[in-house]
């Protein structure tokens, strides 16, 4: 292990676990992270059930966060949540391969150590599943350091053909799919597809490591897929192929789960449309209050597109919005931590954010948000309700 990958971890490891403000790499912004300071209290929600339990994180199964406990910038690995549709396989390291094929000049197979020896990058990026939602609190969600190759360099090795517009990335996670109407089953392995510009974005990488880890084996060892900005479902684990072809791929996690049907006006008139779950909607969410003596404060998070973030801002009882601060640290495809000081008076109170981006999109109430008839893509205000004693 080289200086530099124990230096990148001891740094990451210790912005995780001591609440201090350190980037993956060294410096140390004027930022306070929202962790517990000495003698502060969590105040609990109303709307949430007292006895409210996600349980700890278990080997090979799903996992989602304590919303109230986000109390650092990067969120530890083992608390990253976790979704997966086949299971998690054990892939044998050194044997592993990575497949580029298709419509390309050159069909190539990487090893994992020709994969390693590679120039790397790393990129803050945080997502949310998306069927993220209320009944969870929000714990669908999760922000990482990742550290890898970029998609584009291993495209541009084989040469995508003019002919190929969409590129497909194969996990060794499969299962086997009923036919409808028919008495057959067939295996899948799980894929998601991008329309080769959008492959091509600088920002897309191949990921080794996971907040100056090596992948754990919940979040896609040996190599993951991560494409900032986009949902969770993107971000394919146990990557082992990727194909480019000249059609849209429509696979199950593509063409017909993972699709948002709502309506539209189309031409004047309203229809549903389905649409693949794709790039993260704006959306805010407070999670957490605490108190310190007669102080109260209020923290939350931001997520986006990449599309730069105007202001965050929070409602007390619907009263006016007042601007929250936000995390400096953030960058364009992580979360982006708010917090705002609170001096509330005793009794019941709602409250309530909301984020703009830069383009003066404001994040929807829950009454603006368009009819669906699909759990994909809740990104409306999510109002809190809480007692003060």
């Amino acid at each position: 292990m080289t200086d530099e990958k124990i230096n990148r971890r001891e740094a990451i490891k210790k912005t995780i676990n001591s609440g201090l403000a350190l980037s993956a790499v060294a410096s140390v912004p004027h930022w306070i992270l929202p962790a517990l300071a000495q003698g502060e209290e969590l105040v609990p929600f109303s709307d949430m059930p007292e006895d409210y339990n996600r349980g700890p994180a278990r080997p090979g199964a799903p996992h989602w966060l304590d919303t109230r406990m986000i109390s650092d910038f990067y969120t530890d690995n083992m608390d990253f949540y976790v979704v997966q549709h086949y299971g998690q396989p054990e892939i044998d390291i050194n044997n592993y391969k990575l497949k580029v094929t298709g419509l390309v000049d050159q069909e190539r197979e990487y090893t994992l150590e020709d994969l390693q020896n590679m120039s790397q990058f790393d990129i803050d990026a945080g997502f949310e599943c998306g069927g993220n939602n209320t009944g969870r609190f929000q714990g669908l969600v999760g922000n990482a350091n990742w550290r890898g190759i970029r998609l584009r360099n291993i495209l541009n090795a084989s040469g995508v053909s003019s002919e190929g517009t969409e590129v497909v990335f194969f996990g060794a996670d499969s299962g086997t799919e009923e036919i409808p109407n028919r008495d057959t089953e067939v295996e899948q392995s799980f894929a998601r597809s991008l329309p080769v510009a959008e492959a091509m974005r600088e920002e897309n990488i191949l990921a080794l490591e996971m907040n100056g880890e090596d992948l754990p084996q919940s979040h896609g060892r040996p190599l993951r897929l991560v494409v900032p900005g986009y949902y969770g479902v993107a971000n394919v684990k146990w990557l082992t192929q990727i194909h480019i072809q000249d059609r849209r791929y429509m696979g199950r996690f593509m063409g017909r789960d993972y699709v948002t049907l709502k309506k539209e006006m189309i031409g004047g008139e309203e229809r549903w449309v389905e649409n693949s779950v794709t790039k993260i909607q704006l959306k805010s969410a407070i999670v957490r209050v605490t108190r310190l003596g007669s102080q109260h404060k209020i923290t939350g998070f931001v997520l986006t597109d990449g599309t730069p973030l105007r202001n965050v801002e929070i409602s007390i009882d619907g009263g006016p919005w007042r601007e929250a601060t936000i995390d400096p640290r953030s960058t364009r495809y992580s979360w982006k931590l708010f917090t705002m000081d609170w001096n509330p008076s005793p009794g019941d109170h709602t409250l309530v954010s909301r984020a703009t981006d830069i383009n003066g999109h404001v994040q929807l109430t829950e009454e603006e948000m368009p009819e669906k008839a699909s759990r994909w893509e809740n990104y409306a205000q999510f109002p809190r309700t809480i007692n003060i004693s």
